[in-house]
């Protein structure tokens, strides 16, 4: 008797390996993409080419890498979809504005970049276990951060501002509080990337320590109370998840500190903007909620048409009278609520309202269930505060939506199978 080997035994692991690396630097690559981080470098800051045809097409291969990334994972991205159905909806209902949109074309052009990255937020989402997601988010944020630090210290043009808050860390976004918000989502992920990572975690705390430091030098106040309570939240991770005393014990003091800053909230809110360095209107933000409330009651139900606001030329179409009642030109709602409402009327603001609680229960359970919950609490606890004064929500182009959707999509599905290394194949034999 001849014992054989059978010929390529040893080859199919290395290029399942293969692919998975692949497949890991096309979703770093999908997040970068929509980063927008290469934009101002890029443009230099000009705001007359930030929505320009050159800017438009460099989005196509974050929409090509999602497109890889969905045939790896077809079955589970349509369980993802199937498994968020307001998700859905919204995004049906934001299509469907381009009947009544005041800038159709417009409304029809960002529609599809829309879908094209939520659906790199599902596949993300369906491609990849808790550990793996969290080491790729964390992946994009380091490399955002590097490049931040060498912009604000070797290229100071582009790296920090120059005219409205001068020497403020803008790293590579247009602005401070841009950066600010980025920089503390990824101390928030680059930290649980270390608790889900134990063998990389010296890695990552590294980089949430630079994220951390970094979000100091934009000088953004509003980022920086964002982290701290994302720090809290990962804190109430780390505690349920210690045992059922430690679990009742962090439940209770959770319960406690919340109702106390809400307390501070509405009764000492004139303290709280002192400490921030803010006054009552927000920094204009007032002015501008209550000239974008004034529009929403001419179209209370549908709206003006997603995205379709913003770049109006019209002199007597919304945005002239916003800017007029607001006594300067914003570029957005500056409230995500907000932002639903106007563009999509009470329609789109109830999809993304019910989508945004049945996020916050899934956060909830994962709580309690979930290793992923470190992960998806924080960064859902900093996306919340920053919903009340940024409009980030439904955001085509936007990799703080694209992640949202991910971990929203992520806590509704069952955790994808490890995906083993490489290894050698045990060798089917025949007989001769």
């Amino acid at each position: 008797m001849t014992v054989v080997a059978a010929p390529f035994a040893q080859a199919r692991p290395t290029r399942r390996s293969l692919v998975e690396i692949g497949a890991f630097a096309a979703a770093v690559f999908l997040l970068l993409v929509y980063s927008q981080g290469w934009e101002t470098p890029l443009t230099g800051g000009g705001d007359e080419t930030a929505d320009s045809d050159l800017i438009r097409s460099l989005f196509l291969p974050a929409y090509a890498a999602g497109i890889g990334l969905l045939a790896l994972t077809p079955w589970r991205t349509v369980l993802g979809l199937v498994r968020q159905p307001f998700l859905v909806l919204l995004v049906l209902i934001a299509t469907v504005s381009i009947f009544w949109s005041v800038a159709p074309d417009q409304t029809e052009r960002r529609i599809f970049a829309l879908v094209f990255t939520t659906l790199g937020g599902v596949v993300l989402a369906a491609r990849y276990s808790w550990p793996r997601l969290a080491e790729v988010l964390a992946a994009s944020f380091a490399i955002l951060a590097v490049f931040s630090l060498l912009a604000g210290l070797f290229v100071p043009s582009i790296g920090r501002m120059t005219e409205i808050f001068p020497g403020a860390w803008r790293g590579l976004w247009p602005e401070k509080n841009a950066f600010g918000g980025n920089m503390a989502f990824g101390a928030a992920i680059c930290a649980a990337a270390a608790f889900l990572n134990p063998r990389r975690a010296g890695i990552w705390w590294a980089m949430a320590l630079l994220s951390f430091l970094l979000l100091l030098m934009s000088t953004s106040k509003t980022a920086l109370v964002s982290l701290l309570l994302g720090a809290a939240a990962l804190a109430l991770v780390w505690s349920v998840r210690r045992g059922p005393v430690f679990s009742v014990v962090a439940t209770w003091c959770a319960v406690v500190v919340l109702g106390l800053v809400a307390c501070v909230a509405l009764f000492a809110s004139d303290y709280v903007f002192g400490l921030l360095g803010k006054d009552a209107t927000l920094t204009g933000r007032t002015e501008i909620w209550a000239a974008v409330m004034h529009q929403i009651h001419q179209r209370p139900w549908v709206g003006f048409g997603y995205a379709a606001i913003w770049d109006e030329t019209g002199r007597w179409g919304p945005l002239a009278w916003i800017v007029h009642d607001a006594g300067f030109r914003p570029d957005h709602a500056h409230n995500s609520w907000l932002e639903q409402w106007l563009s999509l009327g009470l329609v789109g603001l109830g999809a993304w309202t019910a989508f945004f609680c049945q996020t916050l229960v899934a956060n909830v359970v994962a709580l309690y269930r979930s290793p992923g919950a470190y992960l998806a609490l924080p960064f859902f606890v900093i996306y919340a505060l920053m919903t009340l004064t940024e409009s980030i929500a439904v955001i085509y182009n936007d990799m703080r939506w694209v992640i949202f959707v991910t971990l929203a999509v992520k806590l509704a599905l069952p955790d994808a199978p490890a995906r083993p290394a490489a290894s050698p194949a045990r060798p089917k034999y025949a007989r001769a």
